[in-house]
């Protein structure tokens, strides 16, 4: 039994909906923008008037107005990486407690077939299915951008490494879902964990930004992936970004040797 193939098989529905839906919505915000500049001196008005401390929250900073191309896509994409941070949360929830919830792990582990391969398996099916919305994400992203830029300078190289991030990022809620799925005693709704995990971290970034607080940089990869800091500097901010990727490893490690030793429930 290929089990990358039946698991991918099994996510394809949502990798389908995930790769409409998200990027669909991009494409749909980005096309406002060419109204925006037409009114921008009045919208940039009635931001003067808002605290810079809420406006952070939303990604809005002066190094990047919204009135320009670039400070536009930073306000979508960080929109945008909330559903991609609840779709990775949703597979780490889901893709290794699933058996546990229908009951078929009978018929899994009946197989001559290791632990191993089947955490690897279905991490690799779900792997896959977040790069395929990536990769769409990265084309509509430049495609939108050089579309309606209008007559705005932009790097492109800036947005390719902002493009680049979005795996990880989505990696390290997907590891953070695979380690709390095989700690507790049953995952009962996939949804209302990944949902409380994707907008509860972002909520705690909101208040970071508000607040001026560094202890919040620290807690939620939305720091760590920071959108305005990449395109603006073009680089990751390594000072913070190693969180994620320490978050990652210690993870996938602890989900991979508690699934070892986890006692299955069954019929």
């Amino acid at each position: 039994m290929n089990i990358y193939k039946f698991e991918l098989s099994r996510l394809l529905r949502s990798m389908l909906i995930w790769g409409l839906a998200v990027p669909g919505f991009l494409i749909f915000y980005m096309a406002f923008f060419p109204a925006l500049q037409g009114v921008d001196n009045a919208f940039s008005s009635v931001i003067d008037t808002m605290d810079p401390k809420f406006l952070a929250a939303f990604g809005m900073i002066p190094e990047l107005p919204i009135g320009e191309i670039m400070g536009y896509f930073n306000l979508t994409i960080g929109l945008i990486m909330i559903p991609l941070a609840i779709q990775a949360s949703n597979y780490g929830f889901h893709i290794l407690s699933v058996e546990e919830r229908e009951l078929t792990a009978d018929f899994l582990f009946t197989k001559p077939i290791s632990r191993t391969k089947i955490i690897v398996s279905k991490f690799l099916a779900a792997l896959t299915s977040l790069l395929f919305v990536d990769i769409i994400i990265t084309i509509l992203s430049v495609v939108s951008i050089q579309l309606f830029k209008g007559t705005d300078s932009v790097n492109i190289g800036n947005v390719m490494v902002l493009m680049l991030s979005l795996p990880f990022f989505q990696l390290t809620f997907m590891s953070i879902g695979l380690v709390i799925s095989v700690s507790i005693k049953k995952v009962t709704s996939v949804l209302s964990f990944s949902m409380a995990l994707g907008f509860g971290l972002f909520v705690v970034n909101s208040f970071g930004s508000i607040l001026s607080s560094e202890l919040f940089t620290y807690l939620t990869p939305y720091s760590h992936f920071n959108t305005a800091y990449i395109l603006i500097n073009g680089h990751w901010d390594w000072s913070i970004v190693w969180i994620s990727f320490t978050i990652m490893i210690c993870s996938f490690a602890a989900t991979y040797f508690l699934y070892l030793k986890r006692n299955i429930a069954s019929l």
